[in-house]
């Protein structure tokens, strides 16, 4: 019997989110975060139309935002609604306010929930974000409702930078956190993150829940963003305690240097965690290539992430994070997947 195409959810609307440029260490720099990246995916996903089912998701419920996220944020995303058709706004003044202080119909107040100066309000980013985190959602409920092994969502704009009230590092939405939420109600689930970069939103999130093991593979942040998060002796908080792992990375290492340290770190952890549900954060800007991570993997190195990962033998939710080489970024995403389905064949799912 053959395997079930991938349910792949996105909505062209989140396309309409077009940030020009970004401010990095005070210089203006074109902005990594296009729309050319959801581009080539959709366009790698298209192309192989026997493996992968194209969908677009259902509106994500208002409640589902608003369990997850702070009042203030969505107050702030929908202020910068009434911005002129091609104006944006970059949060330059970042106060130490008490948490849920300053006024989210301000936009010149907007840095009380945003941790960087690269991460634009636009009249389009809340309708970009919530059509990414409604891809997340129906991944999840796809995943669930339909007993499929492997579901993908092309979140775009990213989300995994995203707490319950900052945003940042491009993250609006906390993508990956609204599928993990969503699945918590059946059980546990582990958050594996990928990206080059911590995932410093999921961690805060999940840091006192016992029924969410995050893991993050990532550059060392005393060299990378976020710089604030991501250390090795971040583990949760509470009765979270224990349920969050951090494995930082050296700078330039290989895909042999990477796949040992998440065969030795973070699948032990899983498989010591026992999840019913497995979320992948998949940032892919550990590519050789890509102008925004530093690491050397090869589209081959994703193809074996994803075939460990699928070995797993758990029912799994891709959502996309990073990943800024725009011309291999679907090639290199539908390796992953490859290599989820073919190690969930070997794993017996």
């Amino acid at each position: 019997m053959s395997s079930p195409r991938i349910p792949a959810f996105f909505n062209e609307v989140q396309l309409a989110f077009k940030p020009l440029y970004e401010w990095a260490f005070g210089e203006k720099i074109d902005h990594p975060e296009t729309t050319a990246r959801a581009e080539s995916i959709l366009t790698a996903l298209q192309a192989e139309s026997a493996l992968f089912d194209v969908r677009p998701p259902k509106e994500i419920p208002l409640a589902a935002l608003r369990s997850q996220h702070s009042h203030a944020m969505l107050t702030l995303y929908n202020t910068a609604r009434t911005l002129p058709e091609g104006e944006t706004f970059y949060p330059m003044v970042f106060p130490n306010l008490k948490r849920g202080a300053g006024d989210p119909t301000n936009l010149h107040q907007a840095g009380a929930w945003c941790f960087d100066s690269g991460t634009p309000l636009n009249s389009q980013t809340l309708t970009a974000a919530e059509w990414s985190a409604a891809c997340a959602r129906d991944a999840a409920s796809a995943l669930r409702h339909e007993k499929l092994p492997l579901t993908y969502s092309l979140s775009r704009p990213p989300g995994h930078h995203a707490t319950r009230d900052l945003f940042g590092g491009y993250c609006y939405f906390n993508n990956a956190a609204v599928a993990a939420r969503y699945l918590r109600r059946f059980g546990r689930v582990a958050v594996v993150d990928i990206d080059f970069h911590h995932g410093n939103g999921t961690q805060s999130i999940f840091e006192r829940d016992p029924k969410v093991l995050t893991v993050s593979l990532h550059g060392d942040p005393r060299e990378h963003f976020p710089f604030f998060a991501g250390y090795a002796h971040e583990t949760g908080a509470g009765p979270g305690e224990g349920y969050n792992l951090n494995v930082p990375l050296p700078t330039g290492i290989d895909g042999k240097v990477y796949l040992d340290a998440l065969d030795r770190h973070a699948l032990a952890s899983v498989r010591h965690y026992a999840p019913e549900y497995l979320v992948v954060s998949a940032g892919l800007d550990g590519y050789h290539k890509d102008p925004v991570g530093h690491w050397a993997l090869t589209t081959e190195d994703f193809h074996a992430i994803g075939e460990r990962l699928g070995r797993l033998g758990l029912p799994t939710v891709v959502v996309q994070e990073g990943g800024y080489h725009a011309e291999d970024l679907g090639t290199n995403l539908v390796a992953v997947l490859r290599g989820l389905r073919a190690g969930q064949s070997a794993a017996g799912r």
